[in-house]
């Protein structure tokens, strides 16, 4: 896989280092000559240039990526790179980086935004899941479909403890992708029984948050 990403500071660099261990292939774009740390990342593709501008992303050639991370530190640069990615060059995934919540109600499909990540919200996240257990926390939005991506952990005193993942009358438009349990990641198999504290990400839509979060409380926690 082919990834571009625009900002090649932490964030990028972090992103960048992953993908590349990985086996991905990984253009770093930058309009900043002291970011371009090709000793850092020498397996890198690296571009001194402005994101924001067509002549740039042409050089990027950028119709051949399949994800654009548009990742600087700069909102309004980071709308532009998604919308250029998606509109111009027909980028099938494009995922951009949030730096101020108060901007996140844009960063959607009519800016060509697949995924919107607000680092404040991440971070949010980790320490709402820190001390509520048994609530929902949503980590990743999907602009298309009014989708996320929602953690909840399995409160002990659920009746779904023990309970196979087949066997749960899960709501509609939600959907179980992985079980963390114990450091280990599970593929949720219908035949995979609940634990008490497993971490569940779910894909649901916006609408049926509460009756996920509802069905996974203590109370009312339930089979089919």
């Amino acid at each position: 896989m082919r990834v571009a990403i625009a900002g090649a500071g932490n964030v990028g660099n972090s992103i960048a280092k992953e993908l590349l261990e990985n086996g991905h292939e990984v253009l770093l774009i930058d309009r900043d000559p002291s970011r371009i740390a090709v000793e850092g990342l020498p397996t890198a593709e690296w571009l001194l240039a402005d994101a924001c501008e067509i002549s740039s992303l042409d050089e990027a050639a950028l119709q051949r990526c399949n994800v654009v991370v548009a990742a600087t530190g700069d909102d309004k640069a980071n709308l532009v790179v998604s919308l250029l990615a998606k509109t111009e060059y027909g980028v099938p995934r494009v995922v951009a980086r949030i730096n101020h919540p108060k901007n996140e109600w844009m960063f959607d499909e009519k800016w060509g935004v697949d995924v919107a990540v607000s680092t404040p919200r991440l971070l949010s996240a980790l320490v709402e899941e820190a001390v509520s257990v048994g609530d929902l926390v949503r980590l990743l939005r999907f602009s298309q479909g009014d989708a996320n991506l929602v953690e909840l952990t399995l409160p002990k005193d659920t009746a779904l403890v023990g309970v196979t993942v087949g066997e749960v009358d899960w709501p509609e438009d939600t959907a179980l992708v992985t079980i963390i349990r114990g450091g280990r990641v599970l593929i949720p198999t219908a035949e995979e029984p609940l634990a008490a504290l497993d971490e569940l990400l779910f894909v649901a839509h916006v609408d049926r948050e509460e009756e996920l979060e509802e069905l996974l409380s203590p109370a009312t926690g339930s089979a089919s």
